[in-house]
């Protein structure tokens, strides 16, 4: 029985959590903590199981991986359901070996800087956690209210009158692109009568002539809201300066929430307009490729012109959206499965570099000792108020971390820069593979994104070196001393990193089977419906795993 419930307990942990930490009084935020990392820790572990099921089949129903979990025991397409498949999957891995490091770096100093800090972050674990499993449109919609409104509070702990301003920024453009997810919604919903995905993508191709146009104007205004999301340009003025003004937990964070709309994007395009959309099949497709490989270049101009490693972090991470929306685009377009199980390992590194940059920012800014000492220089710029300095403990492994801070530094460089033997040499290289191999593709489009993969390592090799010679040769400061509880996260994602490129082949395998299954659209659109209730079981299924 628990295992057929494993499914919803990636939702139900952070909720559960975040709430029973409201009722503890702020003060205990030693307590908050060790709660907090003990349920993300659970949620990394259950993850893992989940991605292992989805490799070998879903315990629930065994559609090439994929698994169903009807809420409230409600036959689809009328109740709510989660879906478990491998894109799924690995997004909740990646999202729990994010937030773990970033748990512990906000307990060097940013937890105390705002009240109930742990319990918006496991509100955003749970928002992120469920859009990832949903497959209903108007869930996916509360999923990305519930994260958002997690957000909203997180980028705002600390106060300051920048991160205020950018903090305003951020809700106003969020709160416009939520109206246009609903009226998207309303569309659809008015045409098909559904919003279970794999539903629609049964629909989808019978829909009459007279229908269609009022179904794409609807998909497109549900795109334009993803597209903000994600941070594609013009959309993305907002994004690098509510993300250099973030704390740095919280930014690393933002590193994976750009990829939630990504993901939607990904996921609603390839089961809608697929091979299996009929007159909608490739719809949008070369508006991705062209917003795409425009948002690669604002994102590598953005790098050179940065002079602030916060700045050049929160443009890193519109090139790596814009490589992902771009290859989505030749995807829908007919580019095959190898281009995408490219971009999905891409993806993967790169948003635990960007992470790990995000956390580099205040210890290499740092001119002394002690994190207090970094409060204080920072004073002014985040509006923490002096009485809060006090509370900053003293105690704990104080490391001299020049050297750590260089080596985790040049491994975020080379992997964001595509050199290899990291990911995004290898992620790179299989995106270029693809394209040059796919004799389907527009020569031209294929071969300018082509140049712009290569143009932003260079660019993003030049501008972060950089950053590097000023902070590392250059200065001739003391040597800063850093907390354990600062540096140890950032090798931790350095580790992780290491990894994914050692278990590279492993790693390419499987998002490898999951660009296929994105492309086989029949396991997800069907089985949903072949799924039985609870209730409909034979007595004995019932309390199996």
């Amino acid at each position: 029985m628990i295992g057929e419930h494993l499914i919803i307990a990636p939702i139900l942990i952070p909720f559960v959590t975040g709430a029973l930490m409201l009722l503890y009084d702020d003060r205990r935020r030693e307590a908050k903590f060790w709660l907090s990392v003990i349920a993300t820790a659970a949620q990394l572990l259950i993850a893992v199981e989940l991605v292992i099921r989805a490799k070998a089949g879903g315990d629930i129903s065994d559609a090439k991986g994929i698994s169903f979990y009807l809420l409230g025991d409600w036959a689809a397409p009328y109740g709510i359901v989660l879906v478990l498949d491998r894109l799924a999957a690995m997004m909740l891995v990646l999202t729990a070996l994010l937030a773990i490091p970033s748990l512990v770096y906000a307990h060097a100093a940013w937890d105390r800087q705002g009240p109930h800090y742990y319990s918006m972050f496991q509100f955003l674990l749970m928002g992120l956690n469920g859009a990832f499993l949903t497959g209903d449109v108007f869930n996916l919609f509360v999923f990305f209210e519930i994260l958002l409104a997690a957000s909203y509070g997180l980028l705002l702990h600390g106060s300051g009158q920048l991160r205020v301003r950018a903090g305003m920024h951020y809700i106003a453009i969020n709160l416009a692109a939520s109206l246009l997810f609903l009226i998207g919604v309303s569309l659809i919903y008015g045409v098909t009568g559904t919003l279970n995905m794999g539903h629609l993508a049964n629909l989808v191709a019978t829909v009459p002539v007279e229908d269609r146009p009022l179904l794409h104007a609807g998909v497109a205004v549900l795109a334009v809201a993803f597209l903000v999301k994600a941070g594609s340009w013009p959309l993305s003025f907002w994004l690098p300066t509510a993300y250099m003004a973030a704390a740095a937990p919280v930014g690393a964070m933002f590193a994976i929430m750009t990829k939630v709309g990504v993901y939607a994007i990904l996921r609603l395009s390839m089961l809608l307009f697929g091979e299996t959309g009929g007159a909608s099949a490739g719809f949008g497709a070369s508006v991705l490729i062209l917003l795409g490989m425009a948002t690669v270049l604002f994102g590598l101009l953005g790098v050179l012109s940065s002079q602030g490693l916060g700045r050049m972090a929160a443009h890193s991470v519109l090139v790596s959206s814009g490589t992902v929306l771009g290859i989505t685009g030749f995807a829908l377009a007919g580019g095959g499965p190898a281009m995408l199980s490219g971009a999905l390992y891409y993806l993967i590194g790169s948003v635990l570099a960007t992470g790990a940059l995000f956390l580099l920012i205040e210890p290499m800014d740092r001119e002394d000792g002690g994190i207090a000492a970094m409060l204080a220089l920072t004073a002014d710029a985040y509006g923490i108020d002096d009485a809060d300095l006090d509370e900053v403990p003293d105690e704990g492994l104080a490391i001299p971390a020049m050297t750590v801070l260089g080596i985790c530094f040049a491994l975020c460089v080379l992997m964001l820069a595509g050199l290899p033997p990291l990911p995004g040499f290898i992620g790179k290289l299989a995106m270029v593979q693809a394209l040059i191999a796919q004799a389907a593709l527009p020569a031209g489009l294929a071969w300018t994104f082509i140049a712009l993969l290569i143009l932003s390592g260079f660019a993003t090799l030049i501008g972060m070196a950089r950053i590097g010679i000023q902070t590392f040769w250059a200065s001739d400061i003391a040597l800063p001393r850093v907390l354990a509880l600062e540096i140890a996260p950032v090798i931790a994602l350095m580790v992780v990193l290491a990894l994914t490129s050692f278990k590279a082949e492993a790693m390419l395998r499987y998002t490898a089977g999951t660009a296929q299954a994105l492309h086989d659209t029949a396991a997800y659109s069907y089985g949903v419906f072949a799924t039985p209730r609870a209730a409909d079981r034979p007595e004995g299924q019932k309390d199996q795993p």
